[in-house]
């Protein structure tokens, strides 16, 4: 009987997995055609090349300014640190990270925004 139980048991799960197997090949199955690469036009490329070169040149001006701005911001961490380590009640200690987030807002106020990859068209 438990020889019979086992086979039974066994029947049942490798039908539930031809099962599974079969829908699964189903669904991968694409109704969406695939969209090959096409050639661009002179006019898609040279736009396409444009908007690259807009790309690296505002990515280039943002990593100038991150750098310019790196040096106020380390300057205002060290100012932070010896106000923190100086304060006695937390109403400095908050007065200290008040003034060292300011000073951070401050010179991330002229940094340009992230720069968006081109997408081919």
């Amino acid at each position: 009987m438990i020889m019979f139980k086992r086979t039974i048991a066994v029947a049942t799960t490798a039908g539930l997995f031809a099962l599974a197997g079969i829908s699964g090949a189903q669904a991968a199955e694409s109704t969406t055609p695939v969209v090959k690469k096409v050639a661009l036009t002179p006019e898609q490329k040279a736009a396409h090349e444009a908007a690259k070169a807009v790309f690296k040149s505002a990515r280039a001006d943002r990593k100038a300014a991150h750098k310019a701005a790196k040096p106020a911001i380390e300057s205002a961490r060290a100012t932070f640190k010896a106000a923190r380590d100086a304060a006695t009640t937390p109403e400095a200690k908050k007065a200290a990270h008040d003034a060292f987030k300011a000073a951070v807002a401050t010179a991330k106020a002229g940094m340009p925004a992230k720069p968006v990859k081109p997408v081919r068209p």
